[in-house]
């Protein structure tokens, strides 16, 4: 018994020896605190047009972390705004690029797993890197991007 312990003790000795440690990466992520922040500006930014609006927040993987539907908004647009956001997410870029896709005739973009593609999602980018997405709908989709652009804007000071 005594020489199997040994032997593990051994063993073990040779196999951590040559290890290399590995350096795990740092991944940021969105914390409540900063899309509350987010969809502040977003609210903000609607309240100034006058527009009623869902606002939707998701994190890297397309789930949603907050979601705001504004006074008198239309009941359709939360799942529309939920999509926009997760597009803008998984597929790292604005919603709008599918759509624009689609309008030049690459309909095959209406079959990407989890893609809606209509104008109003904008990913939520730190240091290069997508830490999720704001969708917006209820108004014209030109509007609906601006309002998302506006909260996303505020990233940078949102996470401090």
């Amino acid at each position: 018994m005594k020489t199997a312990r040994s032997l593990i003790g051994i063993l073990l000795l040779v196999v951590t020896a040559g290890a290399v440690p590995v350096e795990l990466p740092v991944k940021h992520v969105l914390t409540l605190n900063a899309t509350k922040k987010i969809a502040a500006a977003a609210e903000a930014e609607a309240a100034k047009r006058g527009a009623t609006v869902v606002i939707a927040i998701v994190d890297d993987g397309g789930h949603l972390v907050l979601l705001e539907r504004l006074d008198d908004t239309q009941v359709a647009s939360v799942d529309v705004g939920i999509g926009k956001a997760r597009t803008a997410a998984i597929f790292r870029r604005p919603s709008k690029f599918f759509e624009d896709q689609i309008r030049e005739g690459r309909v095959a973009a209406l079959a990407l797993p989890g893609a809606t593609p209509l104008q109003g999602g904008i990913p939520i980018v730190v240091d290069g890197k997508v830490l999720g997405a704001i969708g917006v709908s209820g108004n014209s989709p030109q509007e609906d991007e601006e309002i998302a652009k506006a909260g996303a804007a505020v990233t940078a000071t949102a996470i401090r």
